[in-house]
């Protein structure tokens, strides 16, 4: 695989290229995030390995660039920098996963294999849309006829899990694994109010519903005709 390695310190960047090396990779290392920019626009590396602080041009920025210019290769930031915000800031910036030094080379390397395993950006679909509902997968957003619809991160979750299986019929059971990584409790409530809030939102304004419940079964999300 060929890798470019942008990393300021030395000693850290000797000791990522020796181990990649070993593993039978081939790594360009940069200290620059400008110089890193400029090879990043030749398409042919497969992973880049980011460190967020360094001169010329940041981590954080580099990504954003590269996304900007629709170069898609999987981007991993290696970094110091372990806040909760870092984390979501460098992933929201277009990064594909993040690593706090220090680390443990094994699971660099298996976050390398990872990327590596994953299809392109291209591939990967970042809108759903079903009739006239449409959601963005980046972005977080949701709008149905051209109007924007507020979400909370939770309905989201359940909109999103609801168009990625249209017109199947999820069950109460399957929606608390898969969004509230709860066991079945029938007691709980949770599954009712969070679809009902939804209905509300997305279907309750406009004069074709979309989110069908069909009793003694569960929910789909379909057009029908």
């Amino acid at each position: 695989m060929k890798i470019l390695l942008l990393e300021d310190d030395g000693k850290t960047a000797s000791y990522i290229t020796t181990g990649l090396t070993s593993a039978g990779h081939a790594v360009d290392h940069v200290t620059d995030g400008r110089d890193a920019f400029a090879l990043g626009l030749d398409s042919s590396y497969e992973v880049m390995i980011v460190d967020r602080m360094v001169a010329g041009l940041d981590g954080l920025s580099l990504v954003k660039a590269l996304r900007s210019a629709g170069i898609p290769v999987p981007v991993l930031f290696l970094t110091a920098m372990n806040g909760i915000d870092d984390r979501v800031e460098g992933l929201d910036a277009g990064a594909d996963d993040y690593l706090v030094k220090p680390f443990a080379f094994s699971e660099l390397m298996a976050r390398i294999g990872a990327l590596r395993r994953r299809p392109p950006l291209s591939q990967e679909k970042t809108r759903l849309k079903v009739a006239d509902l449409e959601i963005d997968l980046v972005r977080r957003t949701a709008e149905r006829g051209g109007q924007s619809i507020e979400l909370l991160p939770r309905e989201f979750s359940l909109l999103e899990l609801l168009m990625r299986n249209e017109g199947r019929i999820l069950t109460k059971t399957m929606l608390l694994e898969r969004i509230w990584n709860f066991n079945f409790d029938p007691q709980s409530t949770v599954v009712e109010t969070h679809i009902s809030r939804l209905r509300a939102k997305i279907d309750k304004p406009y004069s074709r519903p979309l989110l069908h419940t069909l009793r003694g079964a569960g929910y789909s999300l379909h057009a029908r005709q």
